[in-house]
């Protein structure tokens, strides 16, 4: 079955991917993922959804001997993925940009995996939206293409609201909901998947 919102190019940059209910690997279990980049040379994105209990952003300032922001918005550290996962990453608005930073997402977003960044977050100079990710999540050439059309992944399009919102739990959920229909339904009701897609 096509996907969803899937480019005509079959590149999803820019866009969220969605984990179905029949994913199968633990990792990525109801996960949604910004897509920074999708091209023929393979993928790059974050987990959304992943906060981590530690460490916070106040804790992973300290540890970097950075003072801590003191506004209190950047409440939680994410897992980003299981490539690099002590490698940190912000994708942030961009009204923030430095010459480190890549404007990913078919140039929406920012991502900056400098320590520059977090220095100018801790003295209110930085993005007025952020996301902290420690990881990143990654595809070889032609692997996510694969995956895409085993239907592991569900692909709908992003929203600033979505990606920055700190409430974690609910985005798998809301991201379903943008398929609309019965689709719309599978968080509420995963068991509708099977008829939908002939599988468990």
């Amino acid at each position: 079955m096509a996907q969803p919102d899937a480019s005509s190019s079959g590149y999803i940059s820019g866009k969220l991917l969605v984990a179905t209910p029949a994913m199968t690997d633990p990792r990525f279990k109801h996960t949604v993922i910004y897509m920074c980049l999708h091209d023929d040379k393979g993928a790059l994105g974050l987990v959304l959804n992943k906060a981590l209990a530690s460490p916070t952003p106040a804790e992973l300032f300290q540890q970097l001997d950075i003072d801590p922001p003191t506004d209190g918005d950047l409440r939680f550290t994410v897992w980003g993925g299981p490539v690099e996962p002590e490698r940190g990453f912000v994708l942030h608005s961009l009204d923030y940009k430095r010459d480190d930073t890549a404007a990913v997402g078919g140039d929406k977003l920012g991502l900056t995996a400098s320590l520059e960044i977090l220095r100018d977050m801790a003295r209110g100079a930085g993005p007025t939206k952020a996301i902290l990710a420690l990881g990143h999540s990654g595809w070889a050439a032609g692997q996510l293409d694969r995956e895409l059309q085993e239907s592991g992944w569900f692909v709908v399009p992003a929203d600033e609201a979505l990606i920055f919102d700190e409430d974690y739990d609910g985005k798998w959920n809301r991201s379903l909901a943008k398929l609309g229909g019965k689709l719309g339904q599978l968080g509420n009701d995963p068991g509708t998947f099977s008829s939908t897609y002939g599988r468990a």
